[in-house]
């Protein structure tokens, strides 16, 4: 079962990287002075701005075989112009997994890659963001999937998709929310 928990993960940890950033909804939520902390500056475009920082926060994550599993994550960002490198840990009750991802941003698609080191999975993702939204299709050594993300406020909701390569069709593989 663990094994096929990994892609799920690596899926996450891209997913969280390729958030867009609602600069208005942040503001609307919170003071003017955290509201500053939080919006993206003025005139960058980059989705990966309101990212920076440390997240935490849980969801359900649901193997090939088995029942759903809950897991509870912690996530950083360090974003240096249109380019975001993050970590990211998570555990459940049987297991954890550590990840890292590097991704870059221009002209409203996002392209980069990923790695989970405790099971050796890796890939690629691409897709696009605009708005509170991202859709993203992961490509991996150990994963296929789609992913969408809706960002509000300070919190993100990521669903995860994976595609079973012999039938074609995709089932619900992981739903996280992660906040301040």
């Amino acid at each position: 079962m663990i094994g096929t928990l990994v892609p799920v993960a690596t899926l996450l940890l891209v997913a969280l990287l390729s958030c867009p950033a609602p600069a208005d909804a942040a503001s609307k939520k919170a003071s003017p002075a955290t509201a500053a902390k939080k919006a993206p500056p003025k005139g960058t475009g980059n989705p990966f701005d309101i990212l920076k920082g440390y997240w935490s926060g849980g969801g359900t994550v649901t193997p090939n075989k088995g029942n759903a599993e809950n897991v509870s994550c912690h996530v950083t960002y360090n974003v240096a112009g249109p380019s975001v490198s993050q970590t990211m840990r998570c555990a459940g009750t049987d297991y954890k997994f550590n990840t890292s991802s590097k991704l870059n941003y221009s002209g409203g698609k996002i392209s980069g890659s990923w790695s989970e080191t405790t099971y050796d999975a890796s890939g690629s993702v691409s897709g696009t963001a605009a708005g509170n939204t991202v859709h993203a299709i992961i490509s991996g050594d150990k994963f296929s999937g789609r992913m969408s993300i809706n960002v509000s406020g300070s919190s993100h909701t990521i669903n995860i998709v994976q595609l079973d390569p012999k039938s074609g069709a995709y089932r619900q593989a992981a739903s996280v929310s992660l906040h301040r």
